[in-house]
This record gives structure tokens, C-alpha cells and sequence, in this order.
């Protein structure tokens, strides 16, 4: 995350220009910074690729043409209001539509772009900060798109809300995913999932020492040097990871989502963290055409799948996939997307969704179907209960993750009682000292580690502690109930009290003390 007071304040300004100008809608706010940091981008690219084609005398495909050089950004941000304000609503944002996937990243997510800012004052000002964006630096640039998503603050027409980072960090550390997964979000958003395991590969296979480095470059494409005078460099990937270079850039993550705008962002997103080519598809996936148009990716597909997907409530039953239903005979999504989470697994895979509370305690025909389904065709691993202010200021649902592995059956559960996540549970989530995230991790490694190895699990079987076993059939008793408080006992403290004469007494006394002072302090007046 950023740490620069520095770069916050421009970020926190560049937002503020745009709210004053009359732009209010967070999303959009962020769409139309997209646009123009993505124009930028562009022309960074082109310098890059312009610097090592002189090198190296190799040609390029080049993304502005001899009669488009004056709508590059290094080319136009110089302009008057009077001359900017035209080039870019009329030259520039078409040719956004005009770009192929050839041509520039993610192009087909520019294809309906729409240039909103109405205010020639405020497009010079957007213009003036983007510029000044360290966009060239690898180690920032998806720390200030992060940071300019945290501004996000509502939830999106469709039932969206943004995840908090840490709760998406827990979940990836549980799966503990490696560089050879293909990992997935079907309903990706913001693209937080993602980008956020990026990040965590990034950490978990990179040291200094003895990685494999690239320059720093510049928007010019040139090296940026360090107050010595030297180089500085990124360093990447180490050893074996490097290798795997092509599979993390074009095919580890795959995102679909049918909101365009949430599209564009999640695509931002990845790219300003590293990955080159991120598969980010429009698809509704809850519906037939998912299966037609993705059969690759619509059934046994994916090694990982993150997931938190929107609860909006009730789908027309004509629009879902037949073979969804057929698992699940119903029109909530919460309930449908686990289904088809359950189908794009590889048989092997595993999961970790949120989802709400009342998919675990849900009591018609098909919550029940679907629990019976996970408990006895998958392996249920853990239900982990999340405190009901986790998602404000968005929403304040209770929620729970479920982690489980395609295919097998379930002995036992893993249960843990999130009660605090590190901030307060209320509109502000400002960071307080209780934290059950750092305990859950290590609980939950230490319980796969205890299975993995046969050991003995004895030290989670006291339903009375945050972490605890529940056998299969204690849960299929209670119709596959999976709502943590049926299981996990309540321990009451005895309190002892007084006898009310006693306490009367005691009373009395005090009043008498009271009344003594006030006739003492009454004397000396």
C-alpha cells in the first residue's frame, strides 16, 4: 500500500478536482481517471518500444501512426483548455475505439468509451496530475491504482462491493496459491482478487538476492538512475518463476464480469500491478451463453477460484444456465454462483468464497440441496465466520468463507469465529488492535499441515474455542446446517452478587458519607 504522504495528496487531489467539477459518482470517477491514465500509458509504451527499436533497428507495431502523432499524451497535455478539451473528446477518445488488441493493451475495453468531464477547466487540471503519476515505476503504480480504488465507497447497480484487501489476503494465504495455478474470479469487479495474488507471488517466490532484474525505466524509456548515479532495477522473479513468465502474464488469471465499467477497471488494475495480458471477459457466467461462447473455461477448468460474488437477490430462471439449475433449482444468485463455482473447478481444485450467511442456515429445498451437495459430492474444508460490519461501509451483510475442494466427500469441518478483523465494524473501519486474521491463517495451515501429515487434529475439537472440528454426521443431522452458532459452544462466566439487603446497606452508607461532607462543606460557608 502507499506509504507517501506525498502521493496520496495527489491522488486525494486529483479526486477532489473531479468531485468539484461535478463528477460525484466514485465509479465514474474512477472510469474517467482510467481513460486518461490509460491514454498515458499508450504513449509510454510507444516511447519504450520507439527507444528499443533505435537500438536494435527491429520494427515495431506501432500505435500512432504518422497522422495520429498529435494525439499522443506527451504531445497534447501542453495544450491551451480551448485546444485540449476537443482533441480529446473528439480525436482522441475515438480513436480508443479505432485501437485492436494488437495495436494496445485491453483495447477492447476502451471500445464504448465515453469521455465525461464536461468542464474544459477540469480536464486540463485531470490532465496535469495524471502526468505527474509515477506510472513508470513497477513497485508503486498498482499500489496507487489500489489506493485510488479504496475511494470506492459504494456498492455498484448490480450488488458489487469492494472486498477489503485484508480479508482477500487471508483467503489467498489459506490456499496458499503458487505460480502454476490458473486462478479465477467469476465475478471479479475491480479485479481485487486478482491482482491482489499477483502481489502475493510477487512476495512469495522474490528476494533481492539472486532474482532475476529488469531497469527501471522512465516514460521516455529511459533507465532512472539513483542518487548514486547507478541504475535501479526491479527485481522480479526468482529462479523457477521467471521461466513460468508467459503463463502468469497471458493465462494464470482469468476474471469475467458483464458490467463494462467494472470490466475496464479490473483490466487497469492488473496491469498497473504487472501482468501484461490479463483475461479479463465480458460473460455473464450465470447464464447459457457462458457455456457457449467459454466452454474452456466454463467447466473443469481452473486450479484456484476466489470469489466474492454478488448477492442481488433473485435471477429470471430463463437467463441461468439449465445446467446450473439442475444442481440447484432456484433464483438466488448466492446459491447459483456456488454451483457454477463447483463446475469450473478442476477436479481437484479448490475455493475460497464469500458468501452469506443464510447460504449456510438456509432452510428451503435448495440451500439444503446445495450444502448436502458440497458436504457429500466435495470436500468441505472450512467454514470461516466473518463479523457482520466487514463489508461497511458498502453494506453491513453477515458473511462466511467457504473453502472447499472439488470432488471426494468430507469427514470433518473446520470451523473458525472471526469476531475481529482489525478495524472497527462500523461506516469508518478504522484500524483498531484486536485482529483474529493473523490467528485464523496460522490456525488454518497448521490444521491442513496436521491432515496432510496424518497427525493428530485433537487441538481443534473444543467447540468452545474460535477454531473447532465438526464430524460429517453432526452435520447431516442438522440437514447440513453450516452456520457456525449451531455447532460452537457457549461458554457463560458464573457471576456472583451480593445479597440486594447488602447492597441497599451499602448504599445508605455512601448516601450518609455524602450527606456528612455536604453538611461539613455547609459549616464553613
Amino acid at each position: 500500500m502507499i506509504t507517501s504522504g506525498a502521493l496520496k495528496s495527489q491522488i486525494d487531489k486529483l479526486w477532489e478536482e473531479f468531485w468539484t467539477g461535478g463528477i460525484t459518482n466514485p465509479l465514474t470517477v474512477i472510469e474517467q481517471i482510467t481513460y486518461l491514465i490509460y491514454a498515458r500509458m499508450l504513449d509510454m509504451n510507444e516511447r519504450i518500444d520507439e527507444k528499443r527499436s533505435e537500438r536494435t533497428g527491429q520494427p515495431f507495431n506501432r500505435r500512432f501512426p504518422d497522422d495520429k502523432q498529435h494525439i499522443r499524451w506527451e504531445n497534447f497535455r501542453h495544450l491551451s483548455a480551448e485546444q485540449l478539451y476537443p482533441l480529446v473528446k473528439d480525436e482522441l477518445f475515438p480513436y480508443f475505439k479505432q485501437l485492436t488488441d494488437d495495436d494496445a493493451l485491453f483495447a477492447e475495453f476502451m471500445k464504448d468509451a465515453q469521455l465525461m468531464i464536461q468542464k474544459q477547466s477540469l480536464l486540463v487540471k485531470a490532465i496535469e496530475l495524471v502526468s505527474t503519476l509515477p506510472l513508470a515505476n513497477k513497485d508503486i503504480k498498482g499500489d496507487l491504482y489500489e489506493y485510488l480504488l479504496s475511494k470506492l465507497t459504494t456498492a455498484g447497480i448490480n450488488g458489487q462491493f469492494r472486498t477489503p484487501r485484508h480479508i482477500i489476503r487471508a483467503m489467498i494465504e489459506m490456499l496458499d496459491i503458487d505460480e502454476t495455478h490458473r486462478v479465477c474470479d467469476p465475478a471479479c469487479g475491480t479485479g481485487g482478487f486478482l491482482s491482489e495474488t499477483y502481489d502475493y507471488l510477487l512476495e512469495k517466490y522474490s528476494s533481492p538476492e539472486g532474482t532475476e532484474k529488469e531497469p527501471v525505466l522512465d516514460a521516455e524509456g529511459n533507465p532512472v538512475l539513483d542518487v548514486h548515479g547507478n541504475p535501479e532495477f526491479n527485481y522480479l522473479y526468482a529462479g523457477d518463476l521467471l521461466t513460468k513468465r508467459w503463463h502468469i502474464d497471458e493465462d494464470m488469471f482469468h476474471g469475467f464480469d458483464f458490467d463494462s465499467t467494472m470490466l475496464r477497471v479490473a483490466a487497469m488494475n492488473l496491469l498497473m500491478h504487472g501482468v501484461k495480458q490479463p483475461n479479463i471477459i465480458y460473460q455473464d457466467t450465470l447464464s447459457q451463453s457462458f457455456i457457449e461462447h467459454s466452454p474452456n473455461e466454463a467447466k473443469n477448468s481452473f486450479d484456484i477460484i476466489l470469489a466474492n460474488p454478488p448477492f442481488k437477490g433473485s435471477l429470471d430462471q430463463e437467463d441461468v444456465d439449465p445446467a446450473l439449475l439442475k444442481v440447484v433449482k432456484t433464483k438466488k444468485t448466492e446459491l447459483l454462483f456456488v454451483a457454477l463455482i463447483q463446475r469450473m473447478l478442476k477436479v481437484g481444485g479448490r475455493t475460497a468464497t464469500i458468501v452469506p450467511d443464510g447460504v449456510l442456515f438456509g432452510s428451503s429445498k435448495a440451500h439444503q440441496t446445495l450444502r448436502k451437495h458440497l458436504v457429500e459430492d466435495n470436500q468441505l474444508e472450512a467454514v470461516i465466520s466473518l463479523p457482520s460490519g466487514v463489508f461497511k461501509p458498502y453494506a453491513g451483510v453477515s458473511t462466511a468463507i467457504l473453502i472447499f475442494t472439488k470432488g471426494g466427500s468430507t469427514d470433518n469441518v473446520w470451523f473458525y469465529d472471526v469476531q475481529a478483523d482489525g478495524k472497527s465494524l462500523d461506516d469508518k473501519r478504522i484500524p483498531i488492535k484486536d485482529n483474529d486474521l493473523p490467528d485464523l491463517v496460522k490456525q488454518y495451515k497448521a490444521y491442513q499441515a496436521a491432515v496432510m501429515a496424518g497427525e493428530s487434529t485433537e487441538q481443534w475439537k473444543d467447540n468452545s474455542q474460535k477454531a473447532f472440528l465438526v464430524t460429517k454426521d453432526d452435520i447431516k443431522s442438522y440437514k447440513y446446517d453450516l452456520s457456525i452458532n449451531r455447532y460452537k459452544e457457549v461458554v457463560y462466566e458464573q457471576e456472583s452478587y451480593e445479597e440486594p439487603k447488602v447492597i441497599l446497606g451499602k448504599l445508605k452508607a455512601l448516601e450518609n458519607e455524602i450527606l456528612a461532607d455536604l453538611n461539613e462543606l455547609e459549616s464553613m460557608l
